[in-house]
């Protein structure tokens, strides 16, 4: 249900076809009245244009730049929705390091109206708060006790 999520987030692709155009932010207000539009800067799509296809790599540069952004964002669960060729062309800059299965999952492309769910690790931290433990693992202090016991007294008296 998309109301768990903390950000919807819309993403189309740019020109040519009339069905690549969103409609205004004032016809969607109604449409989605929990949803936040403030981030959007013009009522009306003025990215689509009648003559002009936005090229692959323009995509994916655009999607690089919404990722970047998205490392920005506090919320832990953001639903993406968007067109397909968008995720296909972001998501191809990622996973070069992976398996080669775990590359060809990322850069297959999606089916009409396909849900997908995806983790996204910032591995070099750079996008994340900073650490509230020990060190960047995020793991507590202390022991680590099995659920059956953690309301057990420990030796030295003290209660978990």
């Amino acid at each position: 249900m998309l109301s768990s999520f903390n950000v919807c987030i819309f993403f189309k692709l740019q020109g040519v076809h009339p069905c690549d155009r969103r409609r205004s932010i004032s016809e969607y207000r109604p449409l989605f009245p929990a949803m936040d539009f403030s981030l959007i800067e013009n009522d009306r799509d003025v990215l689509w244009t009648p003559d002009v296809r936005e090229k692959n790599e323009e995509v994916a540069a655009r999607g690089l730049k919404f990722m970047n952004w998205l490392w920005t964002r506090k919320e832990k669960e953001i639903a993406i929705v968007t067109h397909s060729g968008f995720l296909y062309h972001t998501l191809s800059n990622f996973g070069n390091d992976c398996h080669p299965s775990i590359k060809s999952e990322i850069c297959t492309h999606f089916a009409n109206c396909e849900l997908r769910s995806m983790v996204f690790v910032d591995r070099s931290m750079m996008g994340s708060d900073s650490a509230i433990t020990n060190f960047p693992g995020k793991i507590p202090h202390g022991l680590g006790l099995p659920s059956d016991v953690a309301d057990e007294k420990l030796p030295n008296g003290v209660t978990k």
